[in-house]
């Protein structure tokens, strides 16, 4: 599986530790940024993050930013992109079993460090089987 990430400045320090998972359980990604605690439009990322996930050069993505909610919106505007602020296992879970979400966003402000790296661990593990959703 390859996965985008990304994030705005607020969610950097999470991100990282988000990219410390991937590389531990050896998941091909790109890190499409920040990469400073410089101020960016978060819509900028998502779009980039969004458009990588449609031409297929990535399977999943995850976007972080203050609370999660502004990166899912955004990504939920992009054809075919459908996208989840998951903050506890569970919903993690059914993401991807219920609605087929290629998308996991999570908030900096919201979770710490060691629980949004266990609903990434668990978020990996989980196969997509379609969903229940309409497409």
């Amino acid at each position: 599986m390859k996965i985008a990430i990304g994030c705005d400045e607020n969610a950097l320090d999470l991100k990282n530790a988000l990219v410390d998972v991937l590389k531990a359980k050896n998941v091909e990604f790109k890190d499409l940024g920040v990469f400073t605690k410089d101020p960016v439009d978060y819509p900028d990322i998502a779009k980039a993050l969004c458009t990588e996930l449609q031409k297929g050069n990535f399977e999943r993505g995850i976007l972080v930013c203050g609370t999660g909610i502004g990166m899912a919106v955004c990504a939920n505007k992009f054809k075919g992109i459908r996208a989840a602020v998951c903050h506890d296992l569970y919903s993690a879970q059914r993401s991807i079993l219920s609605n087929d979400c290629q998308v996991l966003c999570m908030g900096s402000l919201i979770i710490g460090k060691s629980l949004a790296q266990e609903i990434l661990k668990v978020w990996l593990d989980i196969e997509s089987n379609g969903g229940t959703v309409a497409k």
